[in-house]
């Protein structure tokens, strides 16, 4: 039976000493791991950005020296390539971060939406950071609209959760997540601190993994956002399986 998998974070890759320079952290050799897969086949899909060239060249270099084959999708000016044959031949889709309001726009012009869900649902490991996060559930704060958050509400919807990314790093990550879930726009939410990712099996968040060791107990998390009892509770889940 296949498992779908997808792997939500505020991370993936971590910067080295050398400017502009990254490597992959431990979120993203997981998934590649997870692919069950001699040689991975990743596809970068850097739509957020714009199919930015720089930010596509560094994911390329950092993932040049760890056992994978390395394809991208683009959509600017048209796609590079055949939307299905890219993302169902890959073992691995690594979303990047940037406009999730204008991704799911481009995506839904695309088809890519679909072919997503398609490659979802034969075992491909979806994963992505940032808006690469929020797009595999039903929506989240984000900065697509200007320097103040908002909600975007018409995320694909995979997982059926609100996303909130960054959440130890932006002052209006917490209390918005927290008001849009108090309020109802969002439902039960799952967040990610910088360099932490949530691995979801299904639907199911099954275990926290962070791009390197971390104290378990004081250092950066997931959380559990809900309403219990009328009042808004955060839970939070420390790396490693979820009980």
């Amino acid at each position: 039976m296949t498992t779908r998998r997808i792997i939500a974070s505020s991370g993936g890759f971590l910067q080295t000493d050398r400017w502009g320079v990254m490597r992959p952290g431990r979120i993203v050799t997981e998934a590649l791991r997870l692919s069950r897969s001699e040689r991975p086949r990743v596809c970068l899909v850097m739509t957020a950005s714009g199919d930015d060239r720089s930010y596509l060249s560094r994911s390329y270099e950092a993932l040049a020296d760890i056992g994978c084959d390395v394809t991208h999708l683009e959509l600017f000016t048209m796609p590079n390539a055949p939307i299905e044959e890219r993302i169902l031949g890959s073992d691995v889709v690594w979303v990047g971060g940037g406009s999730v309001a204008n991704l799911l726009a481009l995506w839904t012009l695309h088809g890519v939406d679909d072919v997503m869900r398609a490659a979802w649902e034969q075992g491909v490991v979806l994963g992505g950071v940032s808006a690469g996060s929020i797009c595999w559930h039903l929506g989240g704060p984000t900065d697509s609209f200007g320097p103040e958050l908002q909600p975007v509400t018409n995320g694909l919807g995979f997982l059926p959760y609100g996303n909130g990314v960054h959440y130890d790093s932006e002052e209006q990550r917490r209390p918005l997540v927290q008001q849009l879930v108090g309020n109802g726009t969002l439902p039960l939410t799952y967040a990610t601190d910088d360099h932490v990712g949530m691995l979801y099996e299904g639907t199911e968040p099954v275990e926290v993994i962070t791009d390197s060791d971390v104290d378990p107990t004081s250092g950066p998390a997931a959380y559990r956002i809900e309403i219990v009892n009328g009042e808004i509770v955060e839970t939070r889940l420390a790396p490693g399986r979820i009980n």
